[in-house]
């Protein structure tokens, strides 16, 4: 198989690690410019796509950073699987999402999860403005009377998601979700005199070391969605609790709910490929979302079922893993097509067999003509 988990984790590794003023990044650069008019055109196929999400799943992993006692030695890596399916049969109902034409792919959860929330949020940001500059009418008074305003035009419209980006937007405290949508450690509040007794633990003047709380994503149930969850380590492998992915000590410590400890993270709605990217002359421009070219570029791939043509060469060096992988969804069982048989293994069981057929019948027609003959002399 060659796409192995090494491989794998050493390809999303993060952009900041290579600086651009450094000789070496100045280099990758200027080549990064020369090819890039040709990597629009390889990834043009794209904007008839959509992607979409089938699940995720973890393995484990030995953990090469690991100095402490207390470091998790096996900690768990987790990868989505995800298809790009034509946008025109694209299917929210469909836990597969289409059933022809498509490509099936692998990648790592915080690449994806990454990706997809800002992209999804963006959108949100743009479809709340429009229909806010379109259709709200909210600017005429002060405001508090234009913040009233919007949230009852939202509500009527049943874009509550609108709401909840307003009541962010104004709550500069309110939990960041980007930061933690990659394992990250979480300042736990002074504990008053009247917070609860798990607060009053951490600050224990008897306790050896303070308690440690991290934050991130994780594959909940059987793979079907991805949510937030607390953990006790850096890798985000041990949860905090056993209740809900350590969400309810999250709360009892923070004070207020965990985001997406109860909702995905990610849609199992059909993402669009397509974005419009506006010129000085507001001319719009369709063009690959960047969602879908990182996820695309960095994913282990399997492209037996995409038509000819689609991609100069298809690629399928990750179909072997991507076929191990089961995911239990709520709609239902995400299929696997068998990986496509090799065709010269094929050529050989078949003349094996005939062979084997041909054989087995000399056999029979000699036992046949010998027994004929011994009861000729009888």
């Amino acid at each position: 198989m060659k796409l192995s988990l090494a491989l794998l984790s050493a390809t999303f590794l993060s952009a900041n690690a290579l600086k651009a003023t450094s000789s070496f990044g100045t280099t990758v650069l200027s080549q990064a410019r020369r090819v890039e008019e040709n990597e629009d055109q390889e990834l043009a196929w794209l904007t008839d796509y959509s992607l979409k999400f089938q699940g995720c799943h973890h393995v484990y992993q030995w953990n090469e950073d690991a100095d402490e006692d207390e470091d998790v030695r096996l900690y768990t890596k987790r990868l989505i699987r995800f298809r790009m399916c034509p946008s025109d049969t694209c299917s929210l109902t469909d836990a597969g999402g289409c059933s022809s034409g498509y490509g099936d792919y692998v990648v790592d959860m915080q690449t994806y999860v990454g990706n997809y929330y800002e992209s999804s949020q963006r959108a949100l940001e743009e479809e709340c403005n429009n229909y806010e500059e379109n259709v709200c009418g909210c600017d005429d008074g002060d405001d508090d009377g234009n913040a009233y305003c919007l949230v009852n035009c939202f509500k009527d419209a049943g874009l509550y998601d609108c709401i909840d980006l307003m009541e962010n937007e104004e709550n500069e405290d309110q939990f960041d979700v980007e930061e933690y949508l990659e394992c990250a450690q979480i300042e736990i509040p002074e504990a008053e005199e009247d917070d609860n007794e798990e607060r009053r633990k951490l600050e224990d003047g008897d306790e050896e070391e303070e308690v440690q709380y991290y934050v991130g994503p994780y594959c909940s149930g059987q793979g079907g969605s991805i949510h937030l969850g607390m953990f006790t380590d850096d890798t985000c492998t041990t949860f905090a609790s056993s209740s809900n992915g350590g969400a309810d000590l999250f709360e009892e410590l923070m004070g207020y709910e965990l985001p997406y400890a109860d909702t995905s993270i990610v849609s199992e709605e059909c993402f669009s490929c397509t974005e419009a990217n506006y010129d000085d002359d507001d001319a719009a421009a369709v063009e690959v979302s960047e969602v879908c070219e990182i996820v695309y570029e960095t994913a282990g791939k399997c492209e037996y079922e995409l038509p000819s043509g689609t991609v100069s060469s298809k690629e399928n060096s990750a179909c072997t893993y991507i076929e191990g992988i089961k995911v239990i969804r709520e709609d239902g069982l995400v299929l696997v097509k068998p990986t496509h048989a090799n065709a010269i293994a094929t050529a050989f069981t078949v003349i094996f067999a005939v062979a084997f057929a041909a054989v087995g019948f000399y056999v029979w027609y000699l036992r046949t003509r010998l027994g004929i003959k011994t009861d000729s002399f009888l």
